[in-house]
């Protein structure tokens, strides 16, 4: 049975997380935390987690000519993924984060975008054969807007359908929001992108309404333990979430993604869709770090048995 096909256009880091009782507050530091170094980056986890549940992912992305970039590259490969559009930067160094996480899985982060600042029209434009032959493309906002404009444009003319998680949450054009298949912002970037402040299922739809009218196919808000809220040409409704005991939130939403761009590269249908990305992306919650959070179809099968 053939792979779905799916390009991923974006960032990749290295995370250093330190899991402690509670998040430090300004000026104050806390011992007795546990320290992990892991793979992560919005653009590599969301890569990561469509390759591990069974998809074909070509990765788009830049990394520093250092230990973190080669070690970046390599589990790629070990994942199964197409690297041949990885640019490795010679004056730049790779992205690194600094994670800490509460005991109740709540996350604090700082960013050193590096290598992942420099990703460019032109690096894009030197996959768009791999662009137009997939299914779906996913982009975030860990990469110049410029680039990921130039890549939902290519995409959209290609007839690729274009996924945008808009995360970091940052203002859009229209222009932009138009050449969008679907967008996938939580509550605080749809406040951010509509003036809405989302609370409850009203007030979702209000906001997805919002952007439904600058041109988005479908508008999905994540609204965590209240599940996703869906709105497409055929109307709207709440697709609930697993509840869980979280471990580690930091990339439930990546985990959600790419397994959203996995399932609409197999044609399922959207609430379906999404109630599978709710499952991924609840059950990569339950485990520590990034990428090594990214469950395999199956442990979801597993999961969703539970």
């Amino acid at each position: 049975m053939e792979k779905p096909r799916i390009v991923v256009v974006g960032s990749s880091n290295t995370d250093m997380v330190i899991k402690s009782e509670r998040l430090p507050g300004p000026g104050e530091t806390i011992l007795g935390g546990d320290f992990i170094m892991a793979a992560g980056g919005k653009g590599a986890n969301q890569a990561v987690a469509a390759a591990r549940i069974g998809g074909e992912v070509t990765f788009v992305a830049r990394v520093g000519d250092d230990m973190f970039g080669s070690g970046a590259i390599e589990n790629f490969k070990t994942e199964g993924m197409n690297t041949n559009f990885i640019v490795v930067d010679q004056d730049n160094p790779s992205g690194v984060a600094l994670i800490n996480v509460d005991h109740h899985g709540e996350n604090s982060i700082s960013v050193a975008s590096s290598a992942n600042n420099a990703l460019s029209e032109e690096n894009v434009s030197a996959a768009s054969e791999a662009i137009a032959d997939a299914q779906v493309i996913l982009i975030q906002l860990e990469i110049p807007l410029d680039t990921v404009r130039h890549a939902a444009k290519l995409a959209y003319e290609s007839g690729t359908q274009v996924i945008l998680n808009p995360a970091p949450a940052q203002k859009l054009d229209d222009t932009l929001l138009g050449f969008l298949s679907v967008i996938t912002p939580n509550e605080t970037e749809t406040e951010l992108l509509t003036g809405v402040k989302v609370t409850n299922e009203d007030s979702a739809l209000k906001a997805a309404s919002i952007l439904k009218d600058k041109g988005v196919g479908t508008v999905i808000i994540t609204m965590g333990s209240q599940g996703a809220f869906v709105l497409t040409d055929d109307g709207s409704t709440l697709v609930p979430s697993k509840e869980i005991t979280p471990i580690d939130t930091t990339a439930a939403g990546d985990a959600f993604n790419g397994a959203l761009a996995y399932a609409i590269a197999e044609q399922r249908p959207m609430a379906e869709a999404v109630r599978f990305a709710n499952l991924v992306g609840a059950l990569s919650a339950t485990k520590m770090g990034a990428q090594p959070s990214m469950p395999t179809s199956v442990e979801v099968e597993a999961f969703s048995n539970t």
